[in-house]
């Protein structure tokens, strides 16, 4: 990236993880002139998240908010398309179809499963039930569940890998990346418009996204705080003893009352799920949170029990209050946009989340897509 930035620009987007990379990408697609600007700080939640695209699994019964992260799935299958005719050689691992097992570990929990297959059932006719059995053979080092669902269609996300494969596209179609981090945001007016970096850079603009993830409630932006903060989720890492026994064709597991595994080739397993939304920015792995994320793994999947741990990764989640993202124009700050507060759903929606606010911007209407998460309804 550039330490330099241009005078002037016709969009300034602060924050270069997948959402901020995502929109500056659309916008520099959009012919505009964009400057990024990314403090890298430690615990973005892009490099650290599980990546599960799953919307068939939702647990939440909202079907607006079901059909929403629809949409976000198959743009994202787009987007790796259209990376790849750009010229940009996005890994296949930074997004492919694996499949997802939610399961029942216990009777008890059948309740639970009940309502989430009613759910999953009706959303996507490809989700089936399976026996244990079945469940065991796609992913052999599970314990023999209770209960257990299929879906086909659910996918998987390396965020670090599609986050440098945006970097680069937007920076193909004439993005400035600038490392730096913002010190002031001035949104005084038309024509008076200006990010300002903490190396003293300024960068007079017409639209500022603020696209900061956790970071974007501290963003100097004026007397008009987002209302966004940080929630600690703490990943690990597992190599399984045998490299070639096919981890990359496992599904994804979501037992309902219970963290989730998420299986990468190469023989590796993510274990995630920990919440800790008091924890602010810390982003250091405690050793109360790999005891719980170890413990369930293994009684999710005994067969892991021999795996050698091998990293350990922590991510802040930028929550909302009401657990929705804040998406568009900021009413308080003309020229000012949002484009954050995805929570744990940033990797599946975030890409999905920047078209959308880019094509307002661009078109100068923001989409109807985009009413329900106005960052107005907050305030």
């Amino acid at each position: 990236m550039s330490d330099v930035p241009p005078p002037s620009a016709d969009a300034v987007v602060v924050g270069g993880g997948l959402v901020g990379a995502s929109v500056a990408y659309e916008l520099a697609l959009g012919g505009l002139e964009v400057v990024l600007v990314d403090a890298g700080t430690p615990g973005r939640a892009s490099d650290a998240g599980a990546g599960i695209a799953s919307p068939q699994t939702f647990h939440e019964p909202d079907e607006g908010w079901y059909r929403f992260g629809a949409a976000a799935a198959s743009h994202l299958r787009r987007l790796v398309a259209r990376l790849a005719e750009d010229g940009v050689a996005v890994e296949a691992r930074a997004f492919a179809e694996c499949g997802a097992l939610v399961l029942a570990l216990a009777e008890h929990e059948d309740p639970w499963f009940e309502e989430q297959r009613r759910l999953a059932v009706g959303r996507d006719p490809e989700v089936t039930e399976i026996t244990p059995e079945e469940a065991r053979a796609m992913f052999p080092p599970l314990r023999r569940p209770w209960r257990a669902l299929h879906s086909p269609r659910s996918a998987r996300v390396d965020g670090r890998l599609l986050t440098a494969g945006l970097r680069d596209a937007a920076a193909r179609r004439g993005a400035r990346l600038v490392a730096d981090a913002v010190s002031a945001i001035d949104a005084a007016g038309p024509g008076g418009r200006a990010v300002t970096t903490v190396t003293g850079a300024r960068v007079a603009c017409d639209t500022v996204v603020l696209a900061a993830g956790a970071w974007s409630g501290a963003l100097p932006a004026g007397r008009a705080p987002l209302p966004v903060a940080p929630t600690k989720g703490e990943i690990v890492h597992l190599a399984v003893a045998d490299p070639a026994a096919g981890t990359g064709s496992w599904p994804i597991v979501q037992p309902v009352l219970n963290f989730y595994l998420v299986p990468w080739p190469g023989g590796r397993v993510a274990c995630g799920g920990t919440f800790h939304p008091d924890a602010g920015f810390d982003v250091r792995p405690t050793a109360g949170g790999i005891r719980d994320l170890l413990r369930e793994c293994t009684a999710i999947a005994p067969g892991l029990a021999e795996a050698a741990v091998v990293e350990t990764r922590v991510g802040l989640r930028p929550t909302s209050p009401d657990g929705r993202p804040l998406l568009g124009a900021v009413t308080e700050l003309p020229g000012v946009h949002a484009c954050t507060g995805h929570g744990a759903d940033g990797l599946l929606l975030g890409p999905y989340s920047a078209a959308l606010v880019a094509a307002g911007i661009l078109g100068g209407e923001a989409p109807p897509e985009l009413a329900p998460f106005s960052p107005s309804r907050l305030r």
